[in-house]
């Protein structure tokens, strides 16, 4: 395994509940115009990490998978939305792009689970995180960068889940 980049965040959770905390911390950060795109298997924690992200960001709505809806989208008290797309049944760019992503960033904040479908849409600065399963209740999680903004928001996650 390759030696992580300096930016570049490797966490091991051991529940479910850590895994939604972290996303909670996480959540905190979130501002309108964010991408965060997801990738794993199915079971890896993609939605509970989420789940927590939605928590911490404020919203008021119970989140849910959007793999049947396509984008589910939570609000804040503030009437700030945050998107929830799950990108795992769309068959092409063509029809991603109908989606019109660029009026989900006008308006809120977007989550993108199975992004690895749809990458080439996709703002080119993002967070990417990628999910293992490693036991029933171990999971991994690679928060990955790209671009300077994303690397400054990594690093406030560092500081306030682990005081480094």
């Amino acid at each position: 395994m390759p030696i992580l980049d300096a930016d570049t965040i490797e966490i091991f959770s051991r529940s479910a509940e850590q895994t939604r905390r972290l996303g909670m911390r996480l959540g905190r950060l979130l501002q309108p115009g964010d991408v965060f795109c997801f990738n794993g298997e199915l079971g890896a924690g993609k939605t509970t990490f989420i789940q927590g992200i939605a928590q911490g960001w404020g919203s008021i709505d119970p989140v849910t998978s959007p793999t049947f809806m396509l984008v589910n989208e939570y609000n804040r008290l503030d009437k700030r939305t945050l998107f929830h797309m799950d990108a795992y049944r769309i068959d092409s760019t063509i029809e991603a792009e109908e989606l019109d992503l660029d009026n989900m960033l006008h308006r809120g904040a977007l989550l993108v689970e199975w992004a690895d479908r749809i990458s080439s849409i996709l703002p080119a600065e993002r967070l990417t995180i990628q999910m293992s399963w490693v036991a029933d209740e171990q999971r991994q999680l690679t928060l990955v960068p790209t671009g300077e903004y994303y690397e400054n928001l990594l690093r406030s996650f560092r500081q306030r889940s682990f005081g480094v």
